[in-house]
């Protein structure tokens, strides 16, 4: 397989910081961040709730979540995956085609790759143009009731069909652009990415799909005939997911496990590859196969 080929980077003006929400162990880390940036002439911009963790490094110029992808040329996350992927979808929302920077805080993330030792040698490599940066496919989701659009989402993940608590088994007829593929009932239904296939995808007995082939898993959740298995479609495929809700079934989906709502009789979602791509710096220490081989402990007795 060849990779695709590394897109450039524009220079870099202007650095967004977002940490996890009250992650005070990052505080020290944030105000050493904001003075080395300033020391190489480059303006350091916060989260609000980050600049009040940031301490002193705090004077310098803050935004919300969803402005900051606005103000920014690249954006450095500290915490772990799930506040990558809320950046994440709020940089597509705002059509900028910036790249992240992961730093984990605790054990190694499959997003958020690079150990905090690793911070200062990944951002010196997007400064100077020579990091390795990943294109990788996000998914749109489309919600329709009684033929009207009524939602759209863009994730990183996955786009996942579950029941309630207390809810019995869910039927969802799903199909793609070339017509049904099945009905499934089971506890519920992952459309996952090739990044979010090791995701819930992977909890759930899906496949691990490299994130650099264009395509797409569809996985149910416990499924109630042993023989509804996990399908891996091309990356162009549109897929229709209609639920089948009878008296007493609640079906909610969720986005990238960060939103979502319940689903009404007669509901369309709507899933395809969306035009946008998060550009992913990678860990320049480790390749994509070390970062499954730590996570997943191949090779260990």
């Amino acid at each position: 397989m060849t990779s695709s080929p590394q897109p450039s980077v524009p220079q870099i003006a202007r650095v967004g910081i977002v940490a996890k929400r009250g992650l005070r162990a990052a505080s020290d880390h944030l105000d050493r961040l904001a003075r080395w940036l300033r020391e190489r002439h480059i303006d350091a911009v916060f989260e609000t709730e980050t600049a009040t963790l940031a301490g002193s490094g705090a004077g310098a110029a803050s935004h919300s979540r969803d402005e900051i992808p606005r103000h920014v040329d690249l954006i450095v996350i500290m915490g772990g995956d799930g506040t990558l992927l809320s950046m994440a979808t709020r940089i597509a929302l705002a059509g900028r085609d910036i790249p992240i920077l992961g730093v984990n805080f605790g054990s190694l993330g499959f997003l958020t790759e690079s150990r905090i030792d690793e911070l200062y040698p990944a951002l010196d490599s997007v400064i100077n143009g020579t990091a390795p940066i990943d294109q990788r496919a996000m998914l749109a989701a489309d919600a329709y009731r009684a033929r009207e659009h009524f939602d759209s989402r863009i994730v990183l993940n996955d786009v996942v069909f579950g029941k309630a608590a207390l809810s019995r088994i869910i039927e969802l007829s799903v199909s793609v652009s070339s017509g049904l593929v099945t009905k499934v009932k089971a506890d519920g239904l992952i459309i996952a990415s090739a990044t979010g296939s090791t995701a819930y995808n992977l909890a759930a007995g899906g496949p691990i799909v490299h994130p650099l082939v264009d395509a797409i898993a569809i996985t149910p959740i416990a499924p109630h005939t042993l023989t509804n298995r996990p399908i891996v479609i091309p990356g162009s495929e549109t897929i229709e997911v209609r639920p089948n809700i009878d008296e007493g079934a609640e079906i909610f989906v969720t986005y990238d496990g960060q939103t979502g709502y319940p689903l009404q009789k007669g509901d369309v979602v709507v899933v395809r590859k969306s035009e946008r791509c998060l550009r992913l710096v990678r860990a320049p220490a480790r390749s994509y196969f070390e970062v499954l081989r730590e996570k997943l402990k191949w090779g260990e007795r």
